[in-house]
Order: structure tokens, then sequence, then C-alpha cells
């Protein structure tokens, strides 16, 4: 509504008084409103509800075609090697470091997705992944989640704190 309030305000202030067809300036401001009101009205009305408009269905006229696995295991492959050639240039004592090889396993992973895409496969799909985990095997396996903190002595007790323990 707040819309149609400037409107109906601008639309008022441009009218001027047309002195040959004797229509005054209200008169012709409501007609113009009117005109626009049937306008935007006609406008709304004919677009589609949001459920409509919205189709989650590929536009492609064409049909899909099907994953072709078998060319996909080979393309893999090739993508896995390509890693195992970038990290051959990475000491074995960094593998488990992975800002020594983000690099190489983003391109490992970015290829495994175009190849998958390029065959008409799904990314990720379950023939990646466990190529995928054999390459964790094959590279990370001595890799451990655990983080190494170094350790900080104890602070010495003082005697406020001696004298907490004593009164606990």
């Amino acid at each position: 509504m707040y819309i149609f309030t400037e409107l109906e305000l601008s639309l008022s202030l441009t009218v001027q008084v047309d002195p040959h067809n004797g229509m005054d300036a209200n008169g012709y401001a409501v007609l113009k409103l009117f005109v626009v009101g049937l306008i935007v009205n006609a406008w709304m009305m004919g677009g589609l509800s949001a459920t409509e408009s919205f189709n989650i269905e590929p536009t492609s006229s064409r049909p899909r075609k099907a994953c072709n696995e078998s060319r996909l295991e080979w393309e893999v492959e090739v993508c896995g090697e390509a890693f195992k050639r970038d990290m051959a240039h990475i000491d074995p004592q960094h593998w488990c470091n992975l800002t020594h090889f983000i690099s190489e396993y983003h391109l490992f992973t970015l290829c495994t997705e175009t190849k998958s895409l390029t065959v008409h496969c799904y990314w990720p799909n379950p023939l990646v992944e466990s190529y995928i985990i054999r390459i964790h095997k094959h590279f990370f396996s001595n890799c451990t989640m655990e983080q190494h903190l170094p350790i900080r002595p104890m602070p010495r007790a003082g005697p406020d704190l001696q004298r907490c323990i004593i009164n606990a």
C-alpha cells in the first residue's frame, strides 16, 4: 500500500488542468490512478504464484544420459595418478599437515568432480568416494586426529591459593 500512496502523490503533483477537455485536476488524477491500478492488477494477477513458477526439474529438453561408471573408474584413476605425482614432491613427514598439500588435494577433488560430470555422473558418488578413501588410506593412514599441545608447567601455589586449598 505504501507504493500506491507514493504513486498517488506523484500523479496528483504532476497533473495540470487541461482547459480544452473541461476535466478538473482531481478528476484527471483519479482517472490516471485508476488506469495505473488496472495495469498493475492485471500484471500481478497474470503472474504465477510462487509454487507455480518454481521448478526444481532441469530445464534441458534432452534426456539426461546414463552415468558411464566404467569410464568414470578410469577417469578418477587419472586424477589419482596426478595426485600421486604431486604428492611425490612433498616430503612424507609433511603428509599429515594439510597446509603442505592443500593445493594438490584441491586439484585432486576438483579433478574427480569434473571427470564425474563429464561422464554424466553425479558428484560425489559411491564410486568416487571409495576411490578417495583408498587415496586417504594410502597417504594419510598414519595421521592421527590428536593435537599435541605443549605442556605448560603448573603455576606455583601462592599464599592465597594455599589458603583456599587448606580451607576447602
